[in-house]
């Protein structure tokens, strides 16, 4: 019989000076930069550690802001991914976007005070935490308008990580533009392709008469506004967007549901020890060689056990995409292979989801437990910005 428990990582072992993990009150940005002396059109500059020399001043990450140059981080990139700087004690936890970006308010969230660490793609998001650049990493899983972020699930398996924890972030979106711009002036409107099907209902409320284009994230579309000077394109972000890139908010809570909330997925690189004494969630992801006819099997092994399923989802077997069956004319009939990921509301310290994985297993040719972990509940108010 195959084992069920944690898949456990075994990474290299960190340095000696590894910094503990504190937890405190509010939240601030990751940065590894240092001050510079040097000056251009009377503008003090913040540079990277990597200073470029005079001639590529123009390659600095600035945003222009008024008359003023304003730094910010670079999001890391897959060519970024070395070994970690040793600094502070802080957490630090990586998530996907810039400064502004939805994910980066759930990672504050999930831990307040903590080094949040930007990143370009979901998966330099995952190879940091394997690497030791961030302790943690804030994914998003699923929105209660657009469903779920498939990419994540397939990274899910792709990668060692075990999800620690869940965050739920209510999203609350703003019309953004430069100052002074009237919203008359619009020809234009750039955002995540989410956030524009979550506002379209209320943009044409507003009457404006405006084409769409999507972007790779909201806080990256109110940067992009605002370090090219678009005076006829607004983008739909966060207020916080809106305070970092110097723009003005012409519309505030445009999302067409106020109840518009984000699950998001805290990962680490070992899993954390399972509790009965506070709600817990269980996310597994299971497979089987003769297809989906084992499904029902599977869901009665937690019926039977009186356990709450939250989610299932089901993404194709990359391994196995395609299942030939012979039919009864000598034919062949070709099915999809699945994966089939399912959150239930356990703890796998309860005898019951033990039981019901170890029923679970007989029924299956692939198992893993992808986290045992605290169920988020925090209430929330959809009338306001969270």
């Amino acid at each position: 019989m195959q084992s069920f428990t944690h898949s456990l990582v075994k990474p290299a072992p960190p340095p000696s000076t590894y910094p503990n993990a504190t937890t405190t009150s509010s939240t601030r940005r990751h940065h590894c930069q240092i001050s510079s002396s040097r000056r251009h059109s009377n503008t003090t500059l913040v540079v990277s550690q990597q200073q470029p020399p005079a001639d590529h001043i123009g390659d600095l990450n600035l945003v222009p802001i008024g008359d003023s140059l304003k730094p910010r981080p670079k999001p890391l990139s897959i060519t970024d991914l070395a070994p970690a700087p040793m600094h502070g004690s802080n957490l630090r936890v990586a998530y996907q976007g810039v400064p502004g970006a939805y994910s980066e308010a759930a990672a504050g969230k999930a831990y307040p005070n903590c080094d949040a660490i930007p990143c370009d793609q979901f998966e330099v998001a995952f190879q940091s935490v394997e690497l030791w650049i961030a302790d943690r990493a804030v994914l998003p899983v699923e929105n209660s308008l657009g469903g779920s972020i498939h990419r994540n699930y397939d990274l899910l398996l792709r990668h060692k990580l075990h999800i620690v924890g869940e965050v739920q972030l209510p999203v609350h979106h703003c019309l953004l533009a430069l100052p002074g711009i009237q919203k008359e002036y619009l020809t234009r409107v750039i955002s995540h392709p989410q956030a524009l099907a979550q506002c379209e209902h209320t943009l044409t409320k507003l009457g404006l008469n405006v084409t769409r284009e999507a972007v790779d994230d909201t806080a990256g579309a109110a940067e992009f506004v605002a370090i090219n000077n678009l005076r006829d394109t607004a983008a739909i972000a966060s207020a916080r967007a809106a305070e970092l890139y110097g723009l003005e908010i012409l519309a505030n809570g445009i999302q067409d549901d106020s109840g518009n909330i984000t699950r998001f997925v805290m990962l680490a690189r070992e899993p954390i020890v399972p509790r009965i004494d506070r709600p817990f969630k269980t996310s597994i992801v299971f497979a089987h060689e003769k297809g989906t006819s084992v499904l029902f099997k599977v869901l009665s092994a937690f019926a039977f056990r009186n356990i709450s399923l939250t989610k299932i989802e089901s993404r194709p077997h990359r391994s196995h995409p395609i299942r030939v069956v012979d039919d009864a004319d000598g034919g062949t009939a070709k099915h999809f292979e699945y994966l089939f990921y399912v959150d239930f509301e356990a703890s796998m310290a309860e005898p019951r989801a033990q039981n019901a994985l170890a029923e679970v297993q007989e029924f299956t040719s692939f198992l893993r437990v992808l986290g045992s972990y605290p169920m988020d509940m925090t209430p929330w108010s959809p009338s306001r910005e969270d």
